[in-house]
């Protein structure tokens, strides 16, 4: 337990801003460990954001309050998969060989398709979330109470999205032939109990979710054709994944999420 444990804070070191124990590091063992509890860092994410709208829809409109719900959810995660989408787009948008995106990817400072690209993911969120919030009210999509469906929203949807992301690590090569990348140690080694740790924890919430409303599941067809279709483009070009292409298709496969459950409850 006590190893599990640090296991847990290693990854919610590594993937937030979240204060952890003095004695955790990047060790690379318990890196390539964490990769397990990636779906659950989703949960604190989920339940962050839910908490955050919550308090801010007592004092303002419900508008203002999911985008004070998604700057939480920034300040919490440190824009680490917004910064990779960014990245991808400007690599991937300015590049036309290997070598040319991963050094694009590489540079710290964001260009226009980046720009670009972050703007435009905000708002497809911002307006998804807003979307739904306000379909969640309607007594037909309610789950005991508005409440608790909105944290199931939240929590499926960041959960799901990241295992989409790790679970590219489980099919795919790192693409970088160097250690310059925060995510090289989680790359290079797994074992069985990181593949069912993740798949069981980002799936969780979705199969809580189905008990009340089974149509929910239907929802992982997208999100993995997203994630199919993404991989696909990234082993094209760069073949295989960086710590970027992980994060862009966690922030891609978060925005499909909210779009299918749009679209699935227009016919429920």
């Amino acid at each position: 337990m006590k190893k599990e444990l640090h296991i847990f804070f290693t990854a919610l070191m590594f993937y937030t801003r979240i204060p952890c124990p003095q004695n955790i590091d990047h060790n690379p063992d318990y890196l390539n460990k964490a990769s397990r509890y990636f779906p659950v860092i989703g949960w604190i994410v989920g339940s962050v954001a839910f908490g955050v709208y919550c308090v801010f829809n007592y004092l303002v409109a419900p508008e203002i309050a999911v985008i004070f719900s998604m700057i939480a959810s920034v300040l919490v995660t440190g824009a680490f998969h917004e910064d990779g989408f960014a990245d991808v787009c400007d690599g991937f948008g300015g590049g036309w060989t290997k070598e040319k995106i991963l050094m694009i990817m590489k540079d710290s400072a964001i260009g226009a398709y980046g720009a670009i690209g972050v703007v435009l993911l905000l708002f497809l969120k911002f307006q998804g979330l807003t979307q739904l919030i306000v379909v969640s009210e309607n007594p037909k999509f309610i789950i005991y109470n508005s409440q608790f469906t909105i944290l199931l929203l939240l929590v499926a949807a960041h959960s799901i999205s990241r295992l989409a992301a790790i679970s590219i690590v489980f099919t795919h090569q790192y693409s970088r032939e160097d250690a310059t990348s925060k995510s090289k140690p989680i790359a290079q080694s797994y074992s069985w109990k990181e593949v069912v740790g993740a798949f069981f924890f980002g799936l969780l919430p979705l199969v809580i979710w189905s008990y009340f409303q089974w149509q929910m599941l239907l929802v992982i067809i997208p999100v993995f054709l997203t994630r199919f279709f993404l991989v696909r483009y990234f082993q094209k070009w760069i073949h295989g994944y960086t710590g970027d292409c992980l994060g862009a298709t966690q922030q891609v496969c978060e925005v499909v999420f909210y779009i299918s459950v749009i679209a699935l409850w227009k016919f429920i």
